[in-house]
């Protein structure tokens, strides 16, 4: 079959979704299938995946505050653009396209859905973010911006239903799928609870089977690693000012990029840190798994916004507890991970992350770092999710 599946950023760029969509197309691939990924075109030269003739770039405006990110208007002359680069595909070999996945919440949602309609074909809907979470994080009136974002998702796919919030949004958004899909349980479980849709496929976003198998067993573990998009939500600043607090004297290396870099390393040079924390900026996926694989403990530090949380799956699949500060994904983890304590309000919720960074030195250091869980590291594979999802396809598409 030929998926089209429709992104809000570029595959390349840095981001949990955009990791698992790239790995979704590998495995597709394998599997004898054809992926168009359809995306906002990245600006700079140089990048990676510039040539393929699997992506259609759309044109897009840059972000401001991370140039690695873009943004485009889901209009007519997005849509004409996202044709053109399938007709394009169709022209050299591919089949017609069977079915779209969105992967998406904003443009490529809208996208996605317009062309499933212009098509006539179904939508397979994966996803991947608290709306109302993220944009509570990210912009100064964030109820005034869901109000909008829903105005504005109604006018743009008639007949989505009303809705003024973040699951309203989603609600409406899935009123166009023949099925949802969300890579946790815990966020399948708040999706149906809030009438997104019903029921919610529950398909993880897996880790690359080659690239597991080509990681090499440490010989020895070093201090902790943070990995993800340096921005808000993802809580990297609190968590630099907890291990700060803590005292311990585990190294720390903070991997990915983003527009909060420089005021993350003002506060390591103001706490006086410096020498005990490395900025390694955006490594490869292959690199990041080492350096993960390398690493006495994985620090997850988002609260309420992952509706997955990859980097604690990948550890355990490496062999390298984490230390979590979201008891959803502490309980995804089956326990296996230093859960941080809950508190009201973010000057205790630091307090609560440098003495579970304690601890868990403490517990490295005596030997009794919790173990991964078994199940995790069967079920967390990237083939045995393409197949998982094959199988919601043939369902939508009645084969």
């Amino acid at each position: 079959m030929h998926v089209v599946m429709f992104a809000d950023q570029h595959v390349e760029t840095s981001g949990g979704a955009q990791v698992a969509m790239r790995l979704q197309r590998t495995f597709l691939e394998r599997a004898g299938h054809t992926v168009t990924i359809v995306a906002p075109r990245r600006h700079g030269h140089g990048l990676p995946g510039a040539a393929d003739e699997g992506y259609v770039d759309l044109p897009s405006i840059a972000v401001p505050t991370d140039r690695e990110y873009s943004a485009l208007w889901p209009g007519r002359r997005a849509l004409a653009a996202a044709e053109r680069g399938i007709a394009r595909r169709v022209a050299a070999g591919a089949p017609l396209p069977d079915l779209v996945h969105v992967q998406a919440d904003y443009w490529g949602a809208v996208l996605g859905y317009r062309l499933a309609r212009r098509l006539r074909i179904p939508v397979v809907h994966t996803m991947h973010n608290r709306v109302d979470v993220g944009l509570a994080a990210t912009v100064p009136a964030p109820r005034l911006a869901l109000r909008l974002l829903n105005a504005w998702r109604r006018r743009a796919l008639p007949g989505s239903g009303p809705g003024s919030d973040g699951w309203g949004y989603l609600r409406g958004l899935a009123a166009g799928a023949g099925a949802v899909t969300a890579p946790s349980q815990h966020f399948a479980r708040r999706l149906e609870e809030h009438g997104v849709f019903s029921p919610v496929d529950v398909v993880w976003n897996g880790i690359d089977d080659d690239a597991l198998a080509a990681v090499a067993p440490p010989e020895t573990r070093g201090g902790l690693v943070w990995v993800g998009r340096m921005s808000p939500e993802k809580r990297l600043l609190p968590f630099l000012a907890a291990y700060a607090d803590s005292g311990i004297v585990l190294p720390v290396e903070v991997i990915g990029s983003g527009f909060e870099r420089n005021a993350a390393e003002r506060l390591v040079r103001e706490r006086g840190i410096a020498d005990r924390v490395t900025f390694a900026g955006r490594l490869p996926y292959r690199e990041t798994l080492a350096r993960i694989a390398g690493s006495a403990a994985l620090v997850q530090t988002s609260i309420g916004f992952e509706t997955q949380g990859m980097t604690p799956f990948e550890a355990a699949q490496l062999g390298t507890p984490a230390i979590v500060s979201d008891p959803d994904v502490a309980r995804e983890l089956d326990g296996a991970c230093w859960e941080v304590a809950s508190a009201a309000d973010e000057r205790g919720r630091v307090a609560a992350l440098a003495a579970a960074l304690a601890r868990a030195a403490a517990d490295l250091a005596e030997g009794t770092a919790p173990e991964p869980s078994a199940r995790v590291r069967a079920e967390f594979l990237q083939s045995s999710r393409t197949a998982a999802m094959i199988a919601i396809y043939a369902r939508v598409l009645g084969r």
